[in-house]
């Protein structure tokens, strides 16, 4: 879905298969490069149950047991997902062109060695933690709509843009809005 860069999502010392089910699911949907898991307490490629888009036949898995197993494209940032007091609030934080967003166990948080190995840690602005699979589809949410092109939102609750019309730009056709009488 993004137009530039590329992304992976993954979970660390994760429990509960469902949980990877929906966030991978989830990761296939929104257009991840990759999945990727950490030292999981579970068969991550028994949880079918929960994802119907049979997501690793189209997009590929790796499992490290240690966060300092773990290996990244060549200038992919690791974004944590965790809430800690000096967390980016989401709505704040400038996704990276190529990033990989690594999301803690459902009864815990990133360890403190996976803190330590990531260049952003952001958070979502809530009073309290929500499923892992919630928390990655947000973060998947927010990357799909800072990163593309998609027209601003309305200023009128429900209400339709000006209509778009094509104006050259030297050779390149963009549209413009324009008021409607």
């Amino acid at each position: 879905m993004s137009k530039r860069g590329f992304f992976g999502v993954g979970v660390e010392r994760i429990s509960k298969e469902l949980n990877v089910g929906n966030l991978v699911r989830s990761a296939h949907s929104f257009g991840a490069s990759f999945f990727f898991t950490i030292d999981p307490a579970v068969d991550v490629r028994a949880m079918r149950q929960s994802d119907t888009s049979a997501a690793f036949q189209h997009m590929p898995y790796y499992q490290y047991q240690s966060a300092d197993e773990m290996m990244l494209p060549r200038g992919c940032k690791l974004v944590g997902v965790e809430l800690t007091d000096d967390a980016v609030e989401l709505p704040s934080f400038k996704h990276p062109a190529q990033a990989a967003y690594i999301l803690g166990p459902e009864m815990g948080s990133l360890s403190q060695d996976m803190q330590d190995k990531c260049d952003h840690i952001i958070k979502i602005p809530m009073k309290f933690c929500v499923n892992v699979g919630v928390a990655g589809a947000i973060v998947m949410y927010d990357r799909a709509i800072s990163m593309n092109n998609y027209a601003p939102r309305p200023v009128v609750p429900g209400g339709a843009l000006p209509e778009m019309a094509p104006v050259n730009t030297g050779g390149h056709r963009r549209k413009i809005r324009t008021k409607k009488p």
